[in-house]
């Protein structure tokens, strides 16, 4: 499952920052995170984001659609923090949201929506890094745009397609249905796919919820092995500046 935060109006958001700061992160036990900048209204705010939580810099210089760390996690305040994103070589705030992580565990956070008018809404993903049984695969999707398809706000349904197979866009390549804006899918397994093309073994297919008209494609997919399983997340974003589905994931290869 997974927890959204709303960035508060940035007057009351940062009149309230040091009472939050002070009153409520905690670095005796902490949590883990990542964090994913999918706001892609870029020309209001530059280029790149700072992030602080509970008034530390923790995150810099995270530019669209990019992720830190590159692999593994940086450990942060477990409980309530104020999360704060600054255009990065600036002490201008772009958004400030709440948020609340469990100690000892792992979390990948998506900034999403749109940095105009304050409105920046943080996805808060649980994670689960368990190793899958050898010759499977695990896939989750984060939709974490805003304009959905074709520029049209709505779920999505994703297809993942094993290189080599002529199953096409079927229920049984089917692997999540109707994953509206800000929601995360639960991880699904499938099998290794050993055949592949130019190094990758799946071809990820994007469509409106109900059809089968792909609106993404991506094929930079490549997952595990025979002899080890893996774990993939997969972020949907806005296109940088245009209001509508980018045709690439951002992919987070979570294990091997």
């Amino acid at each position: 499952m997974s927890r959204l935060f709303k960035a508060m109006p940035l007057t009351l958001a940062l009149s309230a920052l040091s009472i939050l700061t002070a009153s409520c992160g905690s670095s005796n036990n902490p949590a883990q995170a990542r964090f994913v900048n999918a706001i892609a209204d870029t020309a209001q705010y530059g280029t790149a984001l700072d992030i602080e939580v509970a008034g530390t810099k923790e995150f810099t210089d995270i530019s669209f659609q990019g992720f830190q760390p590159t692999s593994g996690y940086t450990e942060i305040a477990s409980g309530g923090s104020a999360l704060q994103g600054i255009q990065t070589g600036t002490t201008t705030p772009v958004f400030i949201a709440d948020i609340s992580l469990t100690a000892s565990t792992q979390n990948t956070l998506v900034a999403t929506g749109f940095a105009i008018n304050n409105r920046v809404v943080i996805i808060s993903a649980s994670d689960n890094n368990l190793a899958p049984a050898n010759g499977k695969v695990e896939f989750r999707v984060i939709n974490a745009s805003p304009s959905g398809p074709n520029g049209i706000p709505g779920a999505v349904d994703i297809y993942m397609v094993p290189v080599g197979s002529n199953a096409g866009l079927t229920s049984a390549t089917l692997i999540v249905s109707d994953l509206g804006y800000r929601s995360t899918s639960p991880y699904v397994l499938v099998d290794y796919n050993p055949n592949s093309a130019q190094g990758f073994n799946y071809t990820m297919f994007v469509t409106a919820t109900g059809t089968t008209t792909p609106i993404l494609i991506t094929q930079s997919l490549t997952a595990g092995s025979s002899s080890a399983g893996a774990i993939r997340t997969l972020v949907l974003t806005d296109e940088e500046n245009v209001d509508q589905l980018d045709q690439r994931a951002i992919v987070l290869n979570d294990l091997n």
